[in-house]
């Protein structure tokens, strides 16, 4: 049997090792954009939370979301509070979507966040208006990160 006859009978055999390097190399390849991706998506939530953010210290009257001590019977929550925490909310329901897709880094510390935020008296007050309008697995994870006593 000549050269030509053999790899023609084995070339399946010679060829197999070169594809499962491949395979692994892919593998790796994907292993890291997605990584890449998580940390993009990361940089782009913090950028949208700056932004959001921004509003408040140019108007620093948005800070009042922020106090335990809001009476709301004598001082209203205003069209610009309700707002500037709807678009909080919004924000949060994106973050939420991109952690459970597995689409950004992991958030150390967020559940905390939530519960500090959501403890105010006028963030729990927009939320209980806004959570007719929401997706029901957002509600659920949003109210099980604001029971108990929130620390800020």
């Amino acid at each position: 049997m000549g050269a030509g006859a053999w790899i023609a009978q084995h070339w399946l055999e010679l060829f197999q090792p070169v594809n499962s390097v491949g395979l692994l190399f892919t593998a790796y390849t994907i292993h890291k954009d997605a990584k890449v991706r998580q940390v993009s998506n990361h940089l782009a939530i913090v950028h949208e939370h700056r932004e959001i953010w921004n509003k408040a210290h140019e108007h620093p009257e948005l800070f009042r979301i922020l106090q335990h001590d809001v009476d709301l019977d004598q001082q209203p929550i205003s069209n610009e509070e309700r707002i500037f925490v709807r678009d909080l909310v919004l924000h949060l329901d994106s973050v939420y979507r991109a952690m459970k897709a597995g689409m950004t880094v992991n958030l150390e510390g967020a559940q905390n966040d939530i519960k500090a935020f959501f403890s105010k008296p006028i963030t729990k007050s927009v939320w209980a208006q806004l959570k007719p309008f929401q997706d029901t697995s957002f509600v659920r994870f949003v109210d099980a990160q604001s029971w108990g006593p929130a620390e800020s």
